[in-house]
């Protein structure tokens, strides 16, 4: 088993299927055995918000992607600085399993990590 670590930085829906696939590739990696691990920062922050809902259209729930990793295991840290200063909805708070978390808590994952992926 190896610890992955999956770093987002994007909007959620920001016309590509970038976070999807990544949030799938988590998926997958947690069902493989694999500890995965991620942290949110920049835009991606609102993946983790009950306000954010999928575009008209868009046939993906992203944050209910990452409720149910969280809800399977999967750790998920968010930038704390980030909740104020990044995305569309922001100060709004996270949900619940989504912990507030810095960039030295980050920096620890990095290098307690054998993979570290970035989207």
């Amino acid at each position: 088993m190896q610890k992955v670590l999956i770093i987002f930085n994007r909007e959620p829906y920001d016309s590509t299927d970038v976070t999807w696939n990544g949030l799938r590739l988590a998926e997958t990696l947690r069902k493989k055995g694999n500890e995965v691990r991620i942290f949110l920062m920049n835009d991606s922050v609102d993946l983790a918000r009950d306000i954010l809902k999928p575009p008209h259209g868009y046939d993906q729930d992203l944050s209910q992607m990452l409720r149910d990793l969280i809800r399977n295991g999967v750790a998920v840290q968010v930038c704390g600085t980030c909740m104020a200063r990044c995305g569309v909805y922001k100060n709004h708070p996270y949900f619940e399993g989504a912990e507030t978390s810095t960039m030295g808590f980050l920096a620890d994952w990095v290098v307690d990590s054998d993979q570290v992926l970035t989207f």
